[in-house]
């Protein structure tokens, strides 16, 4: 895969509090950020640093390569946090599992408001935040609610890694955006985003795209 051959070769700086990954299915976007939770200690199923399952699932071969350098300005402030490994680790596979072993099932609840639950709940300290397409179960009002909480948690000293594929969240100001494929990874401007254009070009003209798919 590319964007581990690279990783493994390079390795990765993050340079901003927050970092997307953006790509098609089958990326490794999903590969990456799953390892980065589990380099970092957390559970590679998901949830907090302070929840784990009871399943002896050993890290993946990536994730027991990983190791983590909080040796830049930035990466000071973060150490204490770091060393303590608190974030929280949201993994579209079993965010459901997850949330409601935290007090954030969506019982009584939509999967949605699940979700802010969580992140009014959880985001909150300094630390590291992995989330694998948060976005799947929000609406476009509640997109725009996540990126404030990311906004708050970079200014309170947190670290986000999050892999996506929504234009709303890429477009938090400062962010860094990593665009993930056969090129392996390479960090664009929002409005150079290949999902972005799409979305555009979608939004003004559904024909346009509609007429090769549906007859």
């Amino acid at each position: 895969m590319p964007c581990v051959r690279q990783l493994l070769d390079e390795g990765m700086r993050f340079t901003a509090p927050v970092t997307f990954l953006v790509g098609e299915n089958g990326s490794g976007k999903s590969t990456l950020v799953e390892a980065f939770a589990e380099a970092f200690g957390l559970d590679p199923y998901g949830g907090s640093h302070d929840w784990r399952y009871a399943s002896h699932r050993e890290k993946s071969p990536l994730g027991r390569h990983i190791r983590f350098d909080a040796a830049s300005p930035r990466g000071r402030r973060m150490a204490r946090s770091w060393a303590a490994r608190k974030g929280f680790f949201l993994r579209a596979e079993t965010a459901l599992d997850a949330l409601d072993r935290e007090g954030f099932g969506p019982d009584s609840v939509s999967h949605g408001e699940g979700f802010l639950a969580a992140f009014r709940g959880k985001f909150l300290q300094p630390g590291l935040y992995v989330m694998d397409e948060p976005e799947a179960a929000l609406s476009f009002s509640s997109c725009l609610e996540l990126i404030g909480h990311l906004d708050q948690l970079a200014r309170k000293g947190g670290q986000v890694v999050c892999a996506t594929h929504s234009p709303l969240l890429t477009a938090l100001p400062g962010a860094d955006v990593v665009e993930v494929g056969e090129h392996g990874m390479r960090r664009v401007a929002w409005r150079e985003l290949a999902v972005v254009d799409h979305w555009r070009r979608y939004l003004a003209d559904p024909q346009a795209y509609l007429r090769h798919i549906v007859d």
